[in-house]
């Protein structure tokens, strides 16, 4: 599930560069041939999470060689079970439009007979987190301008900064909140929303007083739909101090009044793109329903394959485990702070009695097998389950592998954005994130065969109602947990899996995971062998029940709910 947490992805972005790792050819040939049958077991689930997750696929981050290790395997699973291509030119690949964005080191700004140097004094922001709704920002837009006026907008995140109003067409200046340590909060962006700036013709932001920081001069990912842009690209400079003052006549902003004019701003700044490493693609198959009325019309299957990628130095695999049992049980979606002599002391006590067992294990692979290796190897069971011409339903089955969901959903954007059949003709999206866990060690903690529900009745009574029907079979009986589905949750679940991009067009959705954070969340130790296989086994074969329900039905799920805006925010 992609993470909230900015600052997190800013370093975890930082810290996801190529290190040595065990490679192969592809994940299937580094753990072995994987002899599966249409049922829906342990053993085929297992194997199939070692494979995703082995460490030859280097955490199958969207747009690297070891993500496109893994889409080659989903590829040849589908190609054996005889699923029809559905990607790009009769393929089963559809290729996202994913770039590598750097600052441009020839950006140049003057303001009066000054020039201000490229990264000493300013440096343009790249885009930071992801989708607008999930707390991402609309950075990343270029600025050329010849005495464009500027003005003092205030501090960030403060009252009585600059109108909006007064902000169009002209170069505002803000300074950023002081830290505890006296240092600009370079996360400035979490403290107001620039989006209200949209009018600018730039935003500086004094940030740089610390000097530069890596991850702002650092090539990013950058998810690039020429077909359907941003709505907003805002021109984001991050300056000094000193820099700043320069434009007021050398006048410190302390000093200021907001509203305050300032020199004319001239020149330009702005990002040199190039290609990811490998293609980032969604893997796109179709099963025919056997339906002649109805197969014309599909069930949407959706997982996401990719994650996160690799650590640039090893940690210690036990270390990462222990101390998230005590300091950070949610994973990275606990904020990291500084532990209590308390919590040392535990973590010493834990680890001390590992040491006698085993040395150090170094790791630099975040392995994902929860995320999402699980979700994407119960749709290849699912498939695998229904691909026999006597078990089709009557509805055909799409099955959209998305990846760069980590970055911010770009995948399924794409795809619910150029979609490969109509539209339309999706009847409904049922979504897997994070299927392995669940048991008693994971928080927060579910009730005995929990397993967690998100926006099942969101969009169609009728859709939340059958899949609770089904799960009253005997042979299921999960304990369905609505509890991060509920209006206002402060996690906003229903808005940070792929399964939102179907729901902004109407399409019904059901979203499922067994559980939803867990101390191993977005770390190296996310390994397969703290899966729980039989479990996610089971709860594949409920997923199974519901896909084939809704794919019998003699009519599409009725929508009763408002629609949201395809193009708006989200929030449950």
């Amino acid at each position: 599930m992609t993470s909230t947490r900015i600052a997190a992805a800013l370093a975890l972005a930082a810290s996801t560069s190529a290190c040595t790792a065990r490679r192969a050819p592809d994940a299937a040939a580094a753990v072995g041939p994987a002899a599966t049958s249409p049922a829906i077991s342990t053993e085929d689930v297992r194997r199939r999470i070692e494979i995703l997750s082995d460490d030859s696929t280097q955490g199958r981050d969207a747009g690297s060689e070891g993500a496109l290790r893994a889409a080659r395997y989903l590829e040849r699973e589908l190609r054996r079970m005889g699923l029809e291509p559905a990607g790009d030119g009769g393929s089963y690949f559809q290729r996202i439009p994913l770039v590598v964005r750097t600052p441009d080191s020839a950006s140049a700004l003057r303001v009066g007979g000054s020039t201000l140097s490229y990264g000493t004094d300013f440096v343009p922001l790249p885009r930071l987190g992801v989708q607008l709704f999930l707390g991402g920002q609309p950075f990343s837009g270029t600025f050329a301008g010849e005495n464009v006026p500027t003005v003092y907008g205030g501090t960030v995140g403060q009252e009585g900064t600059l109108a909006p109003e007064a902000a169009r067409g002209k170069v505002v200046v803000f300074s950023t909140a002081r830290g505890a340590n006296g240092q600009p909060m370079l996360a400035f962006w979490q403290r107001d929303n620039l989006a209200r700036y949209a009018g600018a013709a730039a935003v500086l932001v004094t940030m740089l007083d610390a000097g530069n920081p890596p991850a702002l001069r650092a090539p990013r990912d950058y998810y690039d739909d020429a077909a359907k842009p941003w709505p907003l690209a805002l021109p984001v400079i991050g300056v000094t101090s000193a820099a700043a003052a320069r434009i007021f006549g050398g006048t410190p902003l302390a000093s200021l009044a907001v509203g305050a004019a300032g020199a004319p701003l001239s020149g330009r700044t702005g990002f040199v793109d190039r290609a990811t490493a490998a293609p980032a693609l969604n893997v796109v198959a179709v099963l025919r329903g056997r339906d002649p009325r109805l197969r014309g019309s599909y069930v949407a299957v959706g997982a996401h394959y990719d994650h996160v990628g690799m650590s640039a130095r090893p940690f210690d695999h036990d270390s990462i485990r222990l101390y998230n049992s005590v300091v950070r049980p949610r994973g990275a979606d606990d904020p990291a702070r500084p532990p209590t002599p308390d919590e040392v002391a535990r973590v010493r006590a834990l680890l001390d009695s590992v040491r006698a067992l085993r040395p150090p294990r170094p790791d630099s692979v975040f392995n994902g097998a929860d995320d999402d290796a699980s979700g994407t190897a119960l749709m290849l069971e699912i498939a695998e389950a229904f691909a026999p011409a006597g078990a089709r339903p009557k509805r055909s089955l799409l099955f959209v592998f998305h990846t760069a969901e980590e970055k911010g959903l770009y995948g399924a954007q794409y795809y619910s954005d150029h979609p490969t059949v109509a539209r339309d003709s999706i009847v409904a999206q049922i979504n897997m994130d994070q299927m392995g866990r669940g048991g008693p060690e994971d928080v927060p903690p579910l009730p005995p065969n929990g397993l967690v529900v998100i926006g099942a009745r969101r969009l169609s009574t009728e859709l939340g109602d059958l899949a609770e029907s089904l799960n009253r079979r005997p042979e299921h009986g999960f304990a369905l947990d609505y509890a991060f589905d509920r209006d206002g949750d402060p996690l906003n679940a229903y808005c940070r899996s792929d399964h939102y991009m179907y729901a902004r067009y109407g399409i019904p959705v059901v979203f499922y995971s067994g559980a939803a954070y867990h101390k191993d969340y977005h770390m190296v130790s996310d390994e397969s062998q703290y899966v729980d296989h039989p479990r996610t086994a089971r709860i594949g074969r409920y997923v199974a029940d519901v896909v084939a329900a809704v794919a019998n039905l003699d009519h599409r799920p009725v929508v009763d709910k408002p629609k949201p805006d395809p193009n708006g925010g989200c929030q449950q």
